[in-house]
């Protein structure tokens, strides 16, 4: 990624100076050229336009410059190039700052992501006895063991209802029971009164005799 800026940054700054080069270039000839006061492009078109022609023995022609304008000429390109140097440098170094700032950030945004997924995971965790449950599970648990006892209470209601119906018999037979008994100690006092009496008049008709 940081390759990437660095080209296209590289590009876009030679394309920039080779811009400002031909807009230079271009506004340089209705402009007074200097060897001070043009950008680089006039400068150079002052150079070249003040140069004077020679041509040697053998009639080959050449352009005499003066080393002071070679000299200041090239003093500026240095410095125009230094200066665009220093933007670069000082881009690329923006940019590795911030290349660091978005590695941090992105550092940052996972521990925060797996921060997060950890805390989801606890507020879907329920601690039961010391074990850690999802709700999913709790859930089933606890309905199963809410199930269990609807069975056992309505297990131990019919107990208790056969029971009261159980208890309700033997207390009707107990009455019944009860009723015999007393029929039959009346019965049976009955006739023991009645066998006291015959042997009473038994004994008044021998005592008569």
């Amino acid at each position: 990624m940081l390759l990437k800026q660095v080209l296209t940054l590289t590009l876009f700054t030679f394309f920039t100076v080779t811009f400002s080069f031909a807009q230079a270039d271009s506004t340089a000839t209705s402009q007074e050229l200097s060897l001070d006061k043009s950008p680089i492009a006039g400068q150079f078109e002052f150079v070249i336009k003040k140069s004077t022609n020679w041509r040697d023995a053998k009639g080959q022609s050449y352009e005499v410059v003066r080393n002071q304008w070679l000299d200041q000429l090239k003093s500026h390109t240095l410095d125009s190039l230094k200066v665009i140097t220093d933007k670069h440098t000082a881009t690329l170094k923006t940019i590795t700052s911030q290349d660091k700032n978005i590695k941090a950030l992105n550092a940052k945004l996972n521990a925060t992501q797996t921060d997060l997924d950890t805390v989801n995971s606890k507020k879907d965790e329920i601690s039961l006895f010391g074990i850690g449950l999802s709700k999913g599970t709790y859930n089933t648990i606890l309905f199963s063991i809410i199930a269990v006892l609807i069975g056992l209470l309505a297990f131990f209601i019919y107990q208790f209802k056969n029971s009261n119906v159980l208890t309700k018999e033997a207390k009707h037979q107990l009455t019944e029971v009860e009723a015999e008994f007393d029929e039959h100690r009346r019965n049976a006092l009955e006739r023991e009164q009645k066998v006291r009496r015959q042997l009473q008049d038994e004994i008044n008709k021998h005592k008569g005799k």
